[in-house]
């Protein structure tokens, strides 16, 4: 099974600088295109900062911080990746999206974001997006499949029951 995380965490940076590129050489001219009218529209935005633009040019301390996220979800994929696949999944789609934005903030000295939805306002990339389900998916782990819930759940009884 881990030859399937470990092929999620190498398609998915692959993938995004793909993307980027042809949304450098197509939407990057005009600027946007739009998709779907007034609800899906690709818009080139250079991101110097982190999720919705914010702390602009932080370049190198959100590189270095990006590492060592990855590193610490690295290392407890490969502690872990017998023990639950959601969990696994997360990991390998927090550290893949990482690594598409980072490769960016290193190569380019920003991220560029191109999906914007009317109805979320901030513009993000495929690499954002892949970021969000992991952490999703690990909310979701933690809250209904890990011991670290049980285990509050079963303090909360011990406590109630003294």
């Amino acid at each position: 099974m881990l030859i399937i995380y470990i092929s999620i965490i190498v398609i998915l940076p692959i993938l995004a600088q793909c993307i980027r590129t042809l949304i450098e050489t197509n939407v990057k001219p005009e600027g946007f295109v739009t998709v779907i009218p007034g609800v899906f529209s690709l818009t080139y935005s250079e991101n110097r900062g982190v999720a919705f633009g914010l702390f602009q040019d932080g370049t190198v301390f959100f590189a270095i911080t990006t590492s060592v996220v990855i590193i610490l979800f690295s290392i407890l994929l490969f502690k872990n990746y017998k023990k639950s696949k959601l969990f696994s999944v997360a990991a390998a789609l927090i550290i893949g999206g990482g690594l598409g934005n980072l490769f960016e903030r290193i190569v380019l000295g920003y991220v560029v974001d191109y999906l914007s939805l009317s109805f979320f306002p901030p513009i993000c990339n495929f690499a954002d997006y892949c970021i969000t389900a992991g952490t999703v998916c690990l909310i979701v782990y933690l809250l209904f499949f890990s011991d670290f819930m049980k285990n509050d759940k079963k303090k909360e009884k011990l406590d109630e029951q003294a």
